[in-house]
């Protein structure tokens, strides 16, 4: 197991190890066993992390970032959300450029990226198949963003990277009583204002290849949302 970083507070330190632990999703953590096992071509001499994956970042960061799930073989084998594939690439590409990452790609561990007064986590911890986790799974990783969010006491902004992000962020509100009337819709760029507070919630694209190989999301599309963020940030 690659060591999490010794630059945690304790407390989300702990949490970390929680989640790289968690075996609740029996098929998730069948599939990220195998795609550990079998791997992909051109990472045949790597090894794969294969285990789910805690978030990253700043831990005063007043921007949250929540994501889908890991990539099978991006986070699934470098143990870093948002690490080791296109996705991550772009997504840190829009970080750099408004300032809350030092580097412009998100490559390796060791790539020395550090971001400033932002986090990254998602949704479901684990690579699901085809990236479509089920209901249930996003239901019980919620325990996992709500302990970690614990930990975060200084978001004022949550940018949700697509739709499952967005509902994952939603239904934890929901558990905590919180219930937005009207609903917020999820739209590339809405905000959203969950009641007094409580951290503004901001839609986005999610940077997948299907999005950005078609234009659905463009670099200057995913930049200025991060700049709407700090904005609104203050």
């Amino acid at each position: 197991m690659k060591p999490l970083s010794v630059e945690l507070p304790p407390g989300l330190a702990e949490v970390h190890r929680s989640i790289v632990s968690c075996e609740r999703c029996p098929r998730l953590r069948q599939y990220c066993r195998r795609v550990a096992t079998e791997k992909k071509r051109a990472h045949q001499y790597d090894t794969y992390w294969g285990r789910p994956v805690p978030g990253f970042g700043d831990p005063d960061a007043r921007l949250l970032l929540v994501g889908l799930a890991p990539a099978a073989h991006g986070a699934n084998r470098t143990g870093r959300v948002f690490t080791g594939d296109g996705s991550g690439d772009f997504l840190m590409s829009a970080l750099h450029r408004t300032g809350f990452a030092n580097i412009a790609t998100s490559q390796r561990v060791d790539d020395g990226l550090h971001l400033t007064d932002a986090y990254i986590l998602s949704a479901v911890r684990c690579a699901p198949p085809d990236n479509k986790p089920r209901p249930e799974e996003i239901t019980r990783c919620l325990d996992h963003l709500e302990v970690e969010l614990t930990h975060l006491s200084r978001v004022r902004v949550v940018v949700a990277l697509g739709k499952i992000g967005f509902d994952a962020w939603l239904q934890l509100l929901k558990r905590r009583g919180v219930k937005p009337s009207p609903r917020p819709q999820f739209g590339h760029g809405v905000v959203a204002r969950m009641g007094e507070g409580l951290p503004l919630l901001i839609g986005c694209y999610h940077p997948s290849r299907q999005n950005t190989n078609t234009g659905k999301l463009t670099a200057p599309m995913m930049e200025s949302v991060f700049r709407k963020a700090k904005r609104l940030i203050g």
